[in-house]
């Protein structure tokens, strides 16, 4: 049975300055998803999901969130989402207790002190209710700005970049989190360009200069595009990446002790790895990952603020 679609858009466009940062945007989320919007800085990922979300007026386009239109019933949609940003916002002279409480004030919660407490316990935050907010390490202040965002039971999450900063036991809490909320049943979108976040989401939207490059269920994304990975390894890596980079067509990367080389083309990357086999390399076909996926497609993309040709 498919899921209901908790966001369906057709054609959101966003102009700045005369140019085009999000051009002519479809999507369908499901509801329960967690739905990771990849591309680098200034791709226009955040300015797509507010919008997507009612929280920025298109110049184009049409779409439903939670129900209501995007157009129309921004106000309702906003009721109804937490919104996470990449900075920490919350007050830092304020405890954790105290930030909570406002916020709880501000969406006036009924059973507000008891709303609170279960928010503390949520997040792990009770035994450092009374701290300040602005002397927490970064991933206290993540727990708390979750817990701030989630207090009013939102059915949308929206996430900007969400671990920047912290450290990687910290992030895979948070993870955990985040996954046992989708669980229940809220739709997240996540903003990032970091390809460990994107490996925890259900699917995935790629984005550059504006434009969707492709979308899908993440484990697909590089059978989609065709994409095909050789990994080579043994002695003399350094000498064998500086032979394969200078093969035109093909996307060679180092990770560690072994080389990843993906293309299109079988014909190609089995007759530019030969004479690396040959030389005593071992090479193997692996399955591409979303990263070699990810730069295949930004490689034949444009920028949307680069000057246009005389």
């Amino acid at each position: 049975m498919t899921a209901p679609l908790a966001i369906t858009v057709r054609g959101l466009t966003k102009v700045f300055s005369g140019r085009k940062v999000v051009d002519g945007f479809d999507m369908d989320v499901p509801t329960g998803a967690i739905y990771g919007f990849l591309g680098p800085n200034g791709s226009g990922k955040t300015t797509t999901i507010r919008m997507m979300c009612g929280l920025l007026t298109p110049d184009g386009g049409t779409g439903a969130c939670l129900g209501h239109d995007i157009l129309t019933q921004s106000r309702r949609i906003k009721e109804e989402v937490g919104y996470m940003t990449q900075r920490f916002s919350l007050y830092e002279d304020l405890t954790i207790r105290e930030n909570l409480d406002f916020i709880a004030r501000m969406y006036r919660l009924p059973g507000r002190r008891s709303r609170v407490a279960q928010a503390l316990a949520d997040l792990g935050l009770t035994d450092r209710a009374s701290q300040l907010a602005g002397s927490l390490s970064g991933g206290w202040k993540q727990r708390l700005a979750l817990a701030a965002c989630m207090i009013h039971d939102p059915k949308l999450l929206l996430l900007d970049e969400p671990t920047a900063g912290v450290d990687p036991k910290a992030r895979r809490e948070f993870w955990d989190e985040i996954r046992r909320l989708a669980a229940t049943g809220v739709t997240v979108l996540v903003s990032t360009h970091y390809m460990d976040e994107a490996i925890q989401c259900d699917f995935i939207a790629y984005i550059a200069y504006g434009r969707k490059l492709i979308d899908g269920r993440a484990q697909d994304i590089p059978g989609r595009i065709g994409l095909l990975t050789f990994r080579l390894s043994g002695a003399d890596l350094p000498e064998a990446e500086a032979r394969l980079r200078a093969i035109p067509g093909l996307q060679v990367a180092r990770f560690g002790a072994v080389l990843r080389i993906s293309g299109t083309d079988r014909a190609m990357l089995e007759a530019a790895t030969a004479p690396e086999r040959a030389r005593g390399l071992t090479v193997q076909e692996v399955p591409a990952g979303l990263e070699e996926a990810f730069i295949y497609l930004m490689a034949g993309s444009t920028d949307n603020f680069a000057p246009a040709p005389p």
